[in-house]
């Protein structure tokens, strides 16, 4: 295989296409269009389905009922498309069918703005929709990710017979980048046992997420909670750097992650002992291995592009043990290495010794006199 020069939707939508989805049902909205244009020639030249639907509610209720046939199926959409979503997320989630979610993550809150942000945090790992679920969430930092943790998706959506989002915030499905594309898969000619067909000479099928009977949902309430955490054992992925004697760490996912590993070699550079850790799994997440680095680290430094949604899951790993800093960027402003490399040098030069400090209003504080300056 060679590389080529790739955009991130057009990477993300032809691995969707290569992993086998059969079905794509979706709505435009900046800055994933582009990715519902890709599909809407690529799926009917394979004679695969297409439609664009007349709404995000729509689209999300198409895919439910693509995935109860058994069909690999998946929508893509941007923050407030995916907000109007959330009803049926939760009833795929509630019928254990496997389906996958792109979300090209936009400012808001809101309508917000059409620039690259981090602020669906909460929504995706936390659920979003009503009950008791939980999403698998993966969240790459290049074009070359994106189209390998795309293929990733659908296997451990069909593994699990759950929902994966693939988060990318609008900086990673507008760029472009060389990247290799993986052989065309082959689409299974027989549906799995659990998918309603209608075939003859088969029991009858039913999938519903309706449990009318308390102790009927709870039943169902204990399996979903049992799934998952078979996925925490199984599935979690993060990549390091400079982890080895690392007295600084920063933790970011996603653009900011990217950016911050930027900032992390300029800082080696001068000396400072700093280290990465980029989760790729958000959910699943790597606590664990969060909870050893906070053993080996004197401090952590947390970048988001957002007010601190990570953060409170960091802290969560942490449990005081050591200070957590915190650095963000809001509304669709991406930070600079620079602005990273800047924090990593203030916390070098005056380290925190207060493990309870609240890193948030600190950092507010920060921000506020930065885009004063600036203006």
């Amino acid at each position: 295989m060679t590389k080529k020069l790739l955009k991130g939707n057009h990477a993300l939508a032809e691995a969707a296409v290569r992993a086998g989805c059969e079905g794509f049902f979706g709505y435009p909205i900046t800055p994933s269009t582009e990715f519902l244009e890709y599909m809407s020639s690529r799926m009917p030249e394979l004679g695969r389905a297409f439609v664009q639907a007349e709404s995000e509610v729509a689209a999300i209720n198409m895919v439910y009922g693509a995935a109860c046939a058994g069909k690999r199926t998946m929508t893509a959409s941007s923050s407030p498309g995916v907000s109007l979503m959330m009803e049926g997320l939760s009833y795929i989630a509630g019928t254990e069918v496997p389906a996958v979610l792109v979300n090209v993550m936009r400012g808001g809150p809101g309508l917000g703005n059409i620039a690259p942000s981090q602020g669906d945090y909460n929504q995706m790992v936390k659920g979003g929709g009503h009950g008791d679920y939980f999403p698998i969430v993966i969240a790459p930092a290049s074009v070359q990710e994106s189209i390998d943790y795309t293929m990733l998706a659908f296997d451990l959506a069909d593994k699990y017979r759950t929902l994966v989002y693939v988060i990318v915030d609008g900086n990673i499905g507008q760029m472009m980048e060389p990247a290799e594309m993986p052989p065309m898969r082959e689409i299974p000619t027989e549906a799995p046992d659990w998918a309603v067909t209608g075939a003859e000479g088969r029991d009858p099928i039913a999938l519903s997420s309706i449990y009318i009977d308390p102790y009927d949902e709870e039943v169902t309430n204990l399996r979903l909670l049992k799934k998952k955490l078979e996925i925490e054992k199984n599935e979690v992925i993060f990549k390091e750097f400079f982890m080895e004697d690392a007295e600084i760490v920063i933790i970011g996912f996603g653009t900011a992650g990217r950016i911050s590993l930027s900032a992390v070699r300029e800082a080696r550079e001068q000396g400072i002992k700093v280290g990465l850790i980029r989760p790729i799994t958000l959910f699943p997440f790597p606590f664990e291995r969060i909870a050893e680095a906070a053993e080996q680290a004197k401090s952590f430094l947390v970048v988001e592009m957002n007010t601190g949604m990570m953060l409170d899951d960091i802290q969560v790993a942490v449990k005081g043990k050591i200070p957590v800093e915190f650095y963000g960027r809001l509304g669709g402003v991406t930070p600079f290495p620079d602005e990273i490399l800047s924090e990593i040098n203030r916390i070098n030069e005056n380290p925190p010794t207060d493990p309870n400090l609240d890193a948030r209003a600190d950092w507010v504080k920060r921000l506020e006199k930065a885009i004063e300056g600036s203006n």
